[in-house]
């Protein structure tokens, strides 16, 4: 008997939420007035939903009184707080896009981030850890320091006019935030009303930065209505109610923290408890037991941290149930003791990118074990999946193809840059997804490979283009070749392979060293070899496998020793 086609669609009796995010708000903070909306520990932050609703009103209002209008972009380049997420539900609810700014960029990067979207207003904290973003801003900005609030004139960034500090001490040419939640009175929330009865949920609302094989970081658009049904179904996935409180130790500014974290609890009326503005494994098993969290969120690296900390067993997590575990393929003793030792018997895994909003598969809480290792579960209601070969047609099931998708979550596309939308968007609908995977006769998937050679390095995408565009400025680079290698703690490392022009020397730590000074952290190559040639084909092209399958010798090797 011959196999199925790989093809599956998400057939549901619940439909689809025809809301806007400002219109979810309203209705959650109506439903559930009195729960609890929202903890910020490190920030002694505790809303209940009445108290919530009211502060993302004043905040969006303010960004009206400030004079953008439908459409315009807001940048937030800011770590975990209190403020994200009001801004996250505020900016739609006025009309603005929100534009997630990845915290650890440096100057370089986001200047291009500002520039593609020409972002109207920033929003930022004067520092975090080692990042001073007041300072990286104002190597961009040096007009700042001579600028009045609201009427900023940057040569290099001419659409900025609004920068919003997460401060309590002003800097010159900047608002803080406190100014901003004041302009929110009586007359502005009127306008805010006003303007809000014009609002679709088909409107852009969100730009996430992704990448592709040119390097250059594309700008996924979002609206309302990807977000919003992408945001239920994971919560209704996870088994969540207005009675859960859900700990949220991953990053906002990505899909994860912001749709499987805020929206999944939002859409509930669940409580989105912030452990702290980065991830730290103590602060988070702290949150968990003191809060009594029912659910946790994390990527493979962070629950083994939590598992690892010498203080484990002293915090009381029974009243954990459910979280999602993504980013990367969890090793199955791992979550053997996530399901044991945390009591995570419900936690579920999940499968997307940021262009399907993001999610298209996840397993159940009712799936076996084995099931939420091997697999990323089963398709998303109202998504269809096909797995295609090289010509475009549908495998049978068992075989692996190139995962594409289509629905309600595909997004509108790249920023102002059709060509790049139709090289990942066919006339069909179809989001090319770039992964390799496998369809099993139960309707269950499994990733098995990509077509192009992006990194997964605890969660987070690296594409070895960008660093090797980046590279290719360093006047000793004659030619440079980016790839991962597999890694005990973070699933894959970066590693560069470099050809040095003649006569010139470079050790590892000065190639390292160049790179963190323009690149987010999780970008600098772990590991720098020097070579004079690259395997190649006979018609050129570079054979980046090989040079995977050497160095993962070469570290094995160095691990026997």
């Amino acid at each position: 008997m011959p196999h199925l086609p790989s093809y599956v669609h998400g057939a549901s009796a619940q439909p689809l939420l025809g809301e806007t995010i400002g219109a979810l708000l309203d209705r959650i903070a109506a439903t559930h007035p009195e729960r609890p909306a929202l903890v910020v520990r490190a920030q002694a932050v505790r809303m209940d939903y009445r108290a919530f609703h009211a502060e993302v009103e004043r905040v969006a209002a303010g960004l009206l009184a400030l004079g953008l209008q439908r459409g315009d972009r807001v940048g937030i380049w800011a770590p975990n707080r209190a403020e994200w997420v009001l801004l996250q539900f505020a900016a739609p609810k006025a009309g603005l896009i929100l534009v997630n700014i990845n915290p650890a960029y440096r100057a370089h990067e986001l200047e291009h981030a500002l520039h593609v979207v020409q972002c109207r207003a920033l929003v930022l904290p004067r520092r975090f850890k080692s990042s001073h973003y007041l300072e990286l801003l104002h190597e961009l900005v040096p007009e700042l320091d001579a600028a009045t609030p609201g009427a900023l004139a940057s040569a290099r960034l001419p659409e900025l006019r609004e920068v919003i500090l997460l401060d309590d001490e002003a800097a010159h040419g900047t608002r803080l935030w406190c100014e901003l939640v004041g302009l929110g009175d009586t007359a502005t929330l009127a306008h805010l009303h006003e303007a809000e009865r014009e609002l679709g949920f088909d409107d852009p609302v969100n730009i996430q930065f992704t990448s592709g094989t040119t390097g250059a970081p594309k700008g996924a658009t979002l609206t309302h209505h990807n977000i919003v049904n992408n945001g239920w179904f994971i919560g209704e996935a996870m088994r969540l109610t207005e009675h859960d409180r859900l700990c949220i130790p991953v990053p906002f500014y990505h899909c994860f923290g912001m749709v499987l974290g805020n929206l999944a609890c939002v859409t509930h009326g669940a409580c989105m408890v912030i452990p702290g503005e980065g991830f730290d494994a103590l602060a988070t098993l702290e949150t968990v037991a003191a809060e009594k969290c029912t659910g946790l969120h994390g990527v493979p690296t962070m629950f083994i941290a939590e598992l690892e900390h010498p203080r484990f067993a002293e915090f009381d997590l029974s009243s954990l149930r459910t979280g999602i575990m993504a980013g990367s393929p969890c090793p199955i003793e791992v979550m053997r003791r996530v399901v044991g030792e945390m009591h995570m018997a419900e936690v579920t895994i999940a499968y997307g990118m940021t262009e399907t909003s993001p999610v298209s598969f996840q397993t159940l809480p009712e799936d076996p074990l084995e099931r939420r290792v091997d697999s990323i579960g089963r398709v998303h209601p109202h998504v269809e999946v096909k797995l295609v070969d090289a010509d475009g047609r549908i495998v049978p099931r068992g075989e692996p193809g190139e995962l594409c998708t289509r629905g309600y979550s595909v997004m509108l596309g790249y920023w102002q840059d059709e060509a790049r939308t139709r090289e990942a968007i066919d006339a069909a609908g179809w989001m090319h997804t770039g992964d390799l995977a496998t369809l099993d006769d139960d309707g269950y998937c499994r990733i098995v490979g990509r077509l192009k050679d992006m990194i997964i390095r605890g969660g987070e995408n690296v594409y070895p283009r960008e660093i090797e565009e980046f590279l290719y400025t360093h006047p000793k680079v004659l030619d440079v070749q980016v790839f991962g290698v597999p890694d005990a703690k973070f699933g894959e490392q970066v590693c560069a392979w470099v050809r040095l022009r003649e006569g010139t020397q470079a050790s590892e730590a000065e190639i390292q060293d160049y790179c963190r000074r323009r690149l987010a952290y999780y970008k600098v190559p772990h590991y720098v070899r020097f070579v004079d040639a690259f395997p190649m084909t006979v018609t050129g092209k570079v054979q980046k496998y090989l040079m995977r399958e050497a160095m993962t010798t070469e570290l094995a090797a160095r691990v026997d020793d």
